[in-house]
């Protein structure tokens, strides 16, 4: 063994050199500069981390929309002014509700009225019977009496079926390139809007269960989320089958970043 302490690092057969040894110069370069075998570190200090800073900008760059995805959107905004569409975003399917929602109410309220005027025909128009006689006394004004009523009543009706349609056809249902946009109307004066994204849609279906629905061609359709496993449904859609069938490609397209049409 080699024990000759000048013996440069390196040599064959030399011993490991302590870390005393390592902090010495080994040799020096042309301009008289030390070189080390090892970077010198000093006593009861650990190396400092590499630090690596990055920057991005404070407006990131807008993705690249193409002519037709920017007519479509415009279009959309100026169609339907009272959706909150984003960037982008279009109409691909506005759902409304079936007709024949419309044709209960409206049945019903005319099955109101019949009865209402055969019962107050029977009852204040029949001079024998009417509790007004002895208190209006001759049958023209128990008549005409019974004409205020029924009218009041009838007018009470027909804004009760106005304000019955204005809240049927107040609740829509969109599909979009991103989102599915539910207007929900509960009143004359109270409205809401839930927006879900394609990305969190996880099931999509329909279901018509009576004869009725079958024959009419109407529905409802069903949307459940992942996460906080919400439902969301919308009745008296008008060919629920189809509608459910474009919810889907739409949300297949856009969980698997392909263009939405």
């Amino acid at each position: 063994m080699n024990n000759d302490p000048n013996a440069q690092p390196g040599t064959p057969g030399q011993a490991p050199q302590s870390a005393s040894q390592y902090a010495q110069p080994v040799a020096y370069d042309n301009n008289g500069n030390p070189l080390y075998a090892h970077p010198p570190q000093q006593t009861g200090q650990s190396p400092q981390p590499q630090m690596v800073y990055l920057t991005r900008p404070l407006e990131p760059a807008k993705p690249e929309m193409s002519e037709e995805v920017k007519q479509r959107s415009e279009e959309s905004r100026k169609t339907y002014p009272g959706l909150n569409l984003s960037e982008g975003e279009y109409i691909i399917t506005a759902v409304k509700r079936h007709p024949i929602g419309l044709i209960q109410i409206w049945g019903t309220l005319a099955l109101v009225a019949l009865v209402l005027i055969a019962v107050f025909a029977a009852f204040f128009l029949n001079q024998t019977t009417s509790p007004l006689v002895g208190v209006v006394g001759e049958s023209e004004d128990i008549q005409l009496v019974g004409a205020l009523i029924l009218g009041g009543i009838t007018v009470l009706l027909a804004l009760g079926g106005w304000a019955a349609t204005y809240i049927y056809n107040g609740n829509r249902f969109y599909l979009t390139n991103e989102s599915v946009i539910q207007e929900i109307q509960t009143s004359l004066f109270a409205k809401h809007e839930q927006t879900v994204s394609l990305a969190n849609v996880e099931d999509a279906s329909y279901k018509q269960t009576n004869p009725l629905q079958l024959m009419f061609n109407y529905g409802s359709i069903r949307l459940s989320t992942e996460g906080d496993e919400t439902t969301y449904r919308f009745t008296y859609v008008t060919n629920p089958k189809q509608h459910i069938a474009t919810l889907n490609n739409a949300v297949e397209a856009f969980k698997n970043y392909r263009p939405v049409h």
